[in-house]
């Protein structure tokens, strides 16, 4: 027999049942995600936008229904340096492992998103001290995410600055849907810890090969299958370490959908 739902409705704030897009909270069974809705709120995330510093504790894990976001370690020099990008099959805070203690990494918003889905802190510890449907989630994703950050630090170590870039922009494309999005050299280069000319001479080889077009801040990809093949071989590693946790997870009662 169908499980019964819930008669709560959520208030203006509050994310409907399947229409706030992060693919991790739409994986839940309807009871479940109907005893947690309450605490959450929908709020937008800025370009730019610090959700977690290093040094400071987590008040808050974020839900992305659109856009993207970077983890990132931040060197003693204040570089900071990309690890993994989270998206809508994820949730942002798992690395400061929230209610032990200050962060060690920083979390920046790279596309901005109107609909990120906020859960305090405290209760996402007590909702993960029940060891259910969402902790199990939760925690398959958390496994994805290390293997993802394995790879990235490998490919950050080993690959050239023109392989990265193009696993970099191929990874965004994947998570905005769309393969025109905004980009400048500043962000380019402290995501891959290189300088801005860097940037912009690598940019400008991805273009004369007919890969990208790159004009004032905003990047176009017009050949994905040759960018895939300059790209190292992380892209399709860690792409498939995402694929993966999606296929998985598709068997709630609300199963999103692929994508």
């Amino acid at each position: 027999m169908a499980k019964k739902r819930s008669n709560h409705v959520p208030s203006a704030n509050r994310p409907p049942p399947t229409d706030h897009g992060n693919l991790l909270l739409a994986a839940l069974p309807t009871l479940d995600y109907d005893r947690i809705v309450r605490p959450l709120e929908i709020v937008p995330l800025r370009l730019k936008q610090m959700l977690h510093q290093p040094g400071t504790p987590i008040a808050d894990v974020y839900f992305p229904a659109d856009g993207f976001c970077s983890e990132l370690t931040v060197l003693g020099d204040g570089r900071m340096v990309e690890v993994a990008t989270i998206g809508r099959e994820g949730v942002v805070g798992l690395l400061g492992d929230s209610g032990h203690g200050p962060v060690t990494s920083a979390t920046m918003v790279q596309a901005p998103t109107s609909t990120s889905v906020k859960m305090p802190a405290a209760f996402f510890r007590q909702e993960m001290t029940r060891r259910g449907p969402f902790f199990d989630l939760v925690s398959r994703y958390r496994f994805a995410l290390v293997r993802f950050i394995m790879q990235s630090t490998a490919c950050n170590a080993v690959h050239t600055v023109e392989e990265r870039l193009a696993r970099w922009l191929l990874t965004a494309e994947d998570h905005l849907r769309t393969n025109a999005f905004p980009l400048t050299q500043e962000l380019a280069a402290m995501m891959l810890g290189v300088t801005r000319p860097t940037v912009s001479d690598v940019a400008a080889t991805l273009q004369r090969a007919g890969l990208i077009t790159y004009h004032r801040g905003f990047v176009t990809i017009v050949d994905r299958e040759r960018l895939e093949a300059a790209a190292c071989e992380c892209y399709a590693i860690t792409a498939a370490v995402v694929d993966r946790f999606r296929r998985e997870n598709r068997g709630g009662e609300r199963p999103y959908e692929a994508g």
